[in-house]
């Protein structure tokens, strides 16, 4: 059900969207929202077209009397990041989303709200189910599998686009128009221990769970230097004399930042009162430099069950590893704002299980050429410690265009519209923009969005009133193209 106040104007942006929070949309699982995005383009007698990987295209005549204007291609991502908190039951591939109203903002409850991208597929729809609309032909381009590495738009045939000139709505600060995006890469690291049996009686075994933590956009808030629980977790256990790793679990995806995690463990019995005190101490060191936004971090260590356990020189050695990686904002744009990053690194998932590691991280840049060193220091990092290091490929950022006329129509018309000049920015995360510029490098992009914060997260919310001039500049931008 709808939540109390749920919001009602732009009618049809708002309609749309809680259908799109009633359908289970995980990445690489889009086709029950895909057909209904399928239903809204026949019932409106549109004609569409999918490729080989999923991704749709509905072609939207123009308005009476615009009918033989150059297409415009309006694009967003079906899919959505599933992540929420460890005491909410949900399955993202069969529940819909509980909605909440909160002090201006709509949230769901515990989870992620998929307004990143679900608000511009909304949008979208709006514009092809509101008649009041004027609008040049549309090429409503739905991709799928963004979250898990932009899979759609990296297979994508391009030659069902006819446009020249893009609208992404994929970007979540209003009053901002972007003309940029950095591209990414992801690597997985791997290694085989071998865990032997606990037997040795004089030791105590323990299960250590973070949690709290705020996590959030690898791309997007790097720079919010937010708690990693990868990072916390070894900052404890390098501390354990004697330590020995048996599982260690955290991280659900290469592009959110950890904010949850488990360690099971074993130390000498004599250790046990200095663990705990130890455990205690660093929750108040972490608490005096992570952001205000980690202030939920608690931290429960229990004794547990023995399991098989790597031994202590294979546990200090793969703590290290974890030490070293590299994490976070590596540097920052000279001539955009300070808060633009350049090239940073998530450290995003580490699973220990019967002795296999698995490690997973991404890379963000503008400049690829800029990554090559830091990509070398994974790959020198990988041999000292003996891990097979595996390149899982990655995609192109959209180089900034400041002399673009789509950039300087959308200019003017914010500035007419709400008498506010909008911030011009690129962003340091991977929008699909870089990848559909290199398959069509004539098309002319333009990137904005309503407000959203918290992407990623279970805290992902979207402000109510940034909607409706979003709608507003969407719907003039279309009416004087």
């Amino acid at each position: 059900m709808k939540p109390a106040h749920y919001p009602t104007a732009p009618a049809h942006i708002w309609a749309h969207f809680y259908q799109f929070t009633q359908i289970p949309r995980p990445s690489k699982a889009e086709a029950a929202v895909r057909q209904y995005v399928i239903d809204q383009a026949e019932a409106a007698g549109c004609s569409w077209k999918t490729d080989t990987v999923g991704n749709l295209v509905v072609y939207v005549p123009g308005s009476a009397g615009r009918e033989g204007e150059e297409a415009v291609i309006i694009q967003n991502h079906l899919d959505m990041v599933t992540v929420k908190t460890e005491d909410k039951a949900h399955d993202f591939h069969r529940d819909p989303l509980d909605l909440q109203v909160v002090d201006g903002w709509l949230r769901a409850d515990r989870t992620t709200l998929g307004a990143d991208n679900g608000i511009g597929c909304a949008a979208a729809l709006a514009v092809l189910t509101d008649d009041s609309v004027s609008h040049p032909p549309l090429e409503l381009l739905f991709t799928v599998d963004e979250e898990t590495g932009l899979g759609g738009a990296l297979e994508l045939d391009a030659s069902l686009l006819s446009g020249k000139r893009m609208l992404n709505l994929d970007t979540e600060d209003w009053n901002e128009l972007y003309i940029g995006c950095a591209g990414g890469h992801s690597h997985t690291f791997r290694r085989q221990y071998r865990a032997v049996e606990a037997g040795d009686q004089g030791r105590v075994h323990f299960h250590l769970n973070l949690k709290g933590l705020s996590g959030g956009h690898s791309g997007i808030q790097i720079h919010e230097q937010l708690g990693n629980a990868i990072k916390l977790l070894v900052d404890f256990l390098q501390g354990v004399d004697g330590v020995q790793l048996a599982r260690l679990k955290a991280g659900v995806a290469h592009n959110v930042i950890p904010r949850e995690g488990d360690a099971w463990f074993a130390c000498d019995a004599a250790a046990v009162e200095t663990v705990k005190a130890r455990l205690a101490t660093l929750l108040g060191h972490w608490r005096g430099y992570l952001p205000p936004a980690d202030e939920g971090l608690v931290a429960t260590l229990a004794e547990c069950a023995p399991e098989a356990l790597l031994s202590r020189e294979d546990s200090t050695a793969l703590l290290d590893v974890l030490a070293a990686f590299p994490h976070g904002a590596q540097s920052y744009n000279l001539a955009q704002p300070a808060d633009l990053v350049d090239l940073s690194i998530n450290l995003a998932r580490c699973e220990l299980q019967g002795g296999a590691l698995f490690i997973e991280s991404s890379l963000r840049f503008f400049n690829a050429e800029q990554s090559l060193p830091l990509r070398r220091q994974m790959a020198s990092l990988a041999r000292l410690a003996g891990l097979t290091l595996t390149d899982e490929g990655g995609y192109p950022g959209w180089q900034p265009d400041f002399d673009s006329p789509l950039l300087a129509r959308g200019k003017a018309l914010h500035e007419r519209l709400f008498g506010v000049v909008p911030a011009v920015k690129a962003i340091h995360a991977g929008l699909e923009c870089g990848i559909l510029k290199s398959k069509k490098a004539d098309v002319d992009i333009l990137s904005f969005g309503p407000t959203i914060r918290g992407a990623h997260s279970p805290t992902e919310r979207l402000q109510i009133d940034t909607v409706p001039p979003f709608w507003q500049l969407l719907t003039t931008l279309l009416a004087e193209m």
